[in-house]
This record gives C-alpha cells, sequence and structure tokens, in this order.
C-alpha cells in the first residue's frame, strides 16, 4: 500500500507500482467505443500509460492535454490515458478539446486495472478511483518507468516519463 496526499490529506492505494525491470500485467479496458483493449493489443510499441483520477478535473485534463501535444512527435510509442470515467465522459472531453493523438480507455467496470496495478486509491474523498500515475512500458513489455504522484492535485513529471522512452 502507498500513501499520497489530496490537498496534503493522507489517503491510500492499493497497493504499489509495477517495479522497473519487470513484465508489465496484462488488462483489459474499454475504449470510447465500448470495445475492450487489452495490453496484447499494442504489443511491440512504447506506452505512456497517463493514469488519473478524473478527465472532470483540471490537473487530469491538463495531463491529457500535454501528453495530445506531445504524442504525434513520438516515434512507435502510444499514448493511453486511463481513469474510472464513463467512456462517454472521456469522448465529450477529447471532442471538446480537439484530442486526437491519445488513447482513452477506462477501467469503469471493475477496477481491476487499478487494483492490478496497485494504484486504486482506497480511502478518502477519491475511494475507488485511480490515482495520479505514469508507467512507462518498453517495447519489450517490460516497465521502464513509474511514477505515483505523491500530492494528487500535483501535474506528473513529464519529462521524466518522455526520457524514460529515449
Amino acid at each position: 500500500m502507498a500513501t499520497i496526499t489530496l490537498k496534503g490529506h493522507e489517503i491510500h492505494t492499493s497497493g504499489d507500482l509495477p517495479t522497473i525491470g519487470t513484465k508489465a500485467s496484462e488488462f483489459t479496458l474499454i475504449a470510447g467505443d465500448l470495445s475492450k483493449k487489452t495490453l496484447s493489443d499494442f504489443k511491440d510499441s512504447k506506452l505512456i500509460l497517463n493514469i488519473f483520477p478524473s478527465i472532470d478535473t483540471g490537473t487530469c485534463a491538463t495531463s491529457v492535454r500535454t501528453f495530445n501535444k506531445t504524442a504525434a512527435s513520438l516515434e512507435n510509442t502510444k499514448i493511453l490515458c486511463i481513469s474510472r470515467d464513463l467512456p462517454f465522459a472521456q469522448g465529450r472531453f477529447c471532442g471538446a478539446e480537439g484530442i486526437e493523438n491519445v488513447i482513452m480507455l477506462s477501467d469503469f467496470i471493475s477496477g481491476e486495472f487499478g487494483n492490478n496495478y496497485g494504484l486504486n486509491i482506497i480511502n478518502g474523498p477519491l475511494e475507488g478511483l485511480n490515482s495520479r500515475c505514469i508507467i512507462v512500458i518498453g517495447e519489450s513489455g517490460t516497465i521502464i518507468h513509474a511514477e505515483q504522484v505523491a500530492e494528487t492535485v500535483d501535474e506528473p513529471n513529464y519529462e521524466a516519463a518522455l526520457n524514460a522512452l529515449k
């Protein structure tokens, strides 16, 4: 279990992020068209998993916008933006913002992704949502970078995530 904060108040997650150098665990998430997407669907690509509590908060929206700007210039890399929001809410946001370079995925059905990756918030006002994390997976399926943002309202370290791809 990890301890993070929300506006200075301690909250906890369901576990710890995967360790750098380990294989990424398989997952199934829901895309905007309600199809199921798995880790295997992105085989042989580098992945940035931009994980956050809800697209309807300022910091979460900023992270999606920031990665959307960067995504087009990254070679053989896909950015998966993952939250517990319904795919309809994710689609509404992307349509209104002109977001086209990232892949929005939802963990709304069971929260299994958040639990398996140790990042599900287990207490406090955001209980049941995913904590703010960045996980970078190399082409071989190995974790090459993992960050759980200590203060939920803060942005992740975009530069560190992008540098892990080099």
